[in-house]
């Protein structure tokens, strides 16, 4: 009897043990296939999601483009604007200095031996620096070089630079050049060559040197202007030779409160007329190195003059009745003739001793120099010489 009911308890715990197991894995099944079920609704959802995200993505990438787009467009429109304003202001600028000029000139023609002259010089040259400053600022708005219609000697191109700094009698060109460059180039060369000279100056002390002299290397003629500065660090070379390569523009309202318009224009100008400026090399005095690199597209050897019988003496004072024509180079440029040269009937009355004293005083520093530096020069950017200069 214990047998027979330890049997059936054991047919009993067996039954129940093969329920409980087929009622766990038909449980295991059902729970398996919500498992499916919730993952495959999750995944559906996860990529509805996606698909939001994505299109919500493309949306915002969209908005922004467009958003980048107006600001750049209202960036370029303001930028022309203030460019438009600037080169009409220049322009106006460089107008009412070349008819100050030209009325400097005819004073000078006509009061040539004054002593008046040394400051006349003085005013010419502060005139002078404006126009730079003012044709500087329209290049670099858009407004052309200016145009020549034939070559100039590239030692007068150096002097019309010299004489458009303030501190020119620290600039010593050291050699004469057999070269010239060719009528497209002189503006522009003239301009940059200003701008590296005035750089030089601004940057050294006022009793340093600034020496300037020419090189041809291979194809190229070099201008190599040294000075005696205080250098450059390695971050402000780089930003300078990014901006001399012409590959950064920068706009008007990257150039600071106090803006310079130096680099980017001498950049813009090197890009434009084919030719390079390198700046990473350091002078014999421990400053800078600037170096002009005209390739042999932009000059040429100058002719030897022909043999000419030597021009009469002409004397400096002329009247309004009589303007006899001044001696001219090879390029057609006027010479200077020296007032010793003067028949004694030409010249002025002796002037007196205080006179004499005052104009012996300056006109070995503005005389000379000045003229040096100014009157040589100022047949290069005389508006009338370029021709017109409308953008």
């Amino acid at each position: 009897m214990s047998r027979d009911a330890l049997a059936w308890c054991l047919v009993a715990v067996t039954a129940i043990a093969v329920a409980a197991i087929v009622a766990l894995v038909v449980r295991n099944r059902a729970l398996g296939r919500r498992k499916q079920q919730a993952e495959q609704a999750l995944k559906s959802e996860l990529a509805t999601a996606q698909g939001h995200l994505t299109s919500v993505q493309a949306e915002l990438a969209r908005y922004k483009h467009q958003f980048d787009t107006t600001i750049r467009q209202a960036e370029e429109a303001a930028e022309d604007s203030t460019k438009a304003v600037l080169k009409g202001s220049a322009r106006f600028l460089q107008s009412l200095a070349a008819e100050q000029m030209t009325v400097l000139e005819g004073i000078q023609g006509k009061y040539g031996n004054h002593p008046v002259l040394a400051e006349l010089l003085e005013v010419t040259h502060a005139n002078a620096q404006m126009q730079r400053k003012a044709q500087g600022i329209a290049v670099l708005c858009g407004a052309p070089a200016g145009r020549r219609n034939r070559p100039g000697s590239v030692y007068d191109v150096v002097r019309n630079a010299q004489g458009q700094i303030r501190n020119f009698r620290r600039v010593e060109i050291m050699q004469q050049t057999g070269f010239a460059l060719k009528a497209s180039a002189v503006s522009p060369v003239a301009l940059a060559v200003a701008e590296l000279l005035d750089n030089a100056a601004s940057f050294s002390q006022q009793d340093a040197p600034i020496e300037v002299t020419f090189q041809r290397i291979q194809k190229n003629l070099c201008i190599v202007i040294d000075d005696a500065g205080v250098g450059m660090n390695d971050e402000e070379r780089q930003r300078a030779t990014s901006l001399l390569s012409g590959d950064f523009v920068p706009r008007l309202s990257q150039l600071g409160n106090q803006p310079k318009f130096g680099f980017p224009l001498i950049g813009l100008l090197a890009r434009q007329y084919g030719f390079r400026v390198d700046i990473t090399g350091i002078s014999r005095y421990g400053g800078v190195r600037a170096v002009v690199l005209l390739p042999e597209e932009l000059w040429t050897e100058e002719q030897p003059a022909p043999v000419e019988e030597a021009p009469a003496p002409v004397s400096i004072v002329r009247d309004e009745q009589s303007a006899p024509s001044r001696p001219r180079t090879v390029h057609g440029l006027p010479k200077r003739v020296s007032r010793a040269a003067a028949p004694e009937d030409q010249r002025q009355p002796s002037r007196t001793a205080q006179d004499t004293g005052r104009v012996s005083g300056r006109s070995r520093g503005a005389l000379g120099a000045l003229q040096r530096g100014t009157i040589s020069g100022r047949t290069f950017d005389s508006a009338a010489t370029e021709g017109p200069q409308d953008a």
